[in-house]
């Protein structure tokens, strides 16, 4: 980027951190097209920002807060109001597979319950792998904020989730 490279860093960036960005858009919007959407918009408004790229922090973090809030931005502008319903028919030999659909059903409701700060670090975090200190980086937050907020949205999320799930 330094050198002016962009296509060739926005290629490289592709490679190294396009199936983080596809896993936390997954996670933040819940669908896999617009998940899609929000990864190309990511990626093509990095390669819009990379002359004026600081190099605070990693490129990895810079790019997860520029998908978090073109995230947001997608879920302001369609209001997600509709809730998705699945369909499973499920053969008897696949019970346990059910209850995984169901658990991770659980964890996706609750993830909605939380305020949308409370949910981006929870997902930068487990999804996206971020350390406290990208995710600083990824939420404009200092490090001890980025640690307590992740701390404090994962007991809110404990407390809403049902008795039996992970």
């Amino acid at each position: 980027m330094q050198q002016g490279e962009h296509g060739e860093a926005l290629t490289a960036c592709c490679r190294a951190y396009g199936a983080v960005l596809g896993r936390l858009c997954m996670a933040l919007l819940g669908s896999q097209a617009d998940a899609d959407e929000a990864t190309q918009e990511t990626l093509l408004r990095a390669h819009r920002a990379m002359g004026s790229y600081r190099g605070e922090g990693s490129i990895k973090a810079w790019l997860c807060g520029i998908a978090r809030h073109v995230c947001a931005h997608i879920l302001e502008t369609r209001r997600k109001s509709r809730e998705l319903a699945e369909l499973v028919v499920v053969p008897a030999h696949d019970a346990a597979r059910f209850a995984d659909l169901q658990r991770l059903r659980s964890l996706r409701l609750a993830l909605q319950q939380l305020r949308p700060s409370e949910r981006d670090v929870l997902v930068l975090r487990f999804v996206a792998e971020l350390s406290h200190r990208e995710i600083a980086t990824a939420c404009n937050l200092d490090e001890p904020t980025a640690r307590k907020r992740t701390s404090r949205a994962l007991a809110h999320l404990r407390s809403i989730l049902p008795g039996d799930a992970p």
